[in-house]
């Protein structure tokens, strides 16, 4: 396969994936914002408590 072929299938697609996308409505976005926010906190709590844990066994 040519370069410019798969260029031209690159675009092909590119363009029919920006056709089917949407913007989030404002309940979508804050649900998203929310699972996101969430996860941030329990990976800090997570690396939180290894420092803990660490610091009490003295590594």
């Amino acid at each position: 396969m040519a370069v410019q072929e798969r260029l031209q299938d690159f675009t092909k697609e590119a363009r029919r994936v920006i056709k089917v996308s949407k913007k989030p409505d404002r309940e979508e976005y804050l649900n998203f914002s929310k699972v996101t926010g969430i996860g941030i906190l329990l990976i800090g709590l997570i690396g939180f408590i290894i420092v803990i844990i660490g610091m009490l066994i003295g590594l």
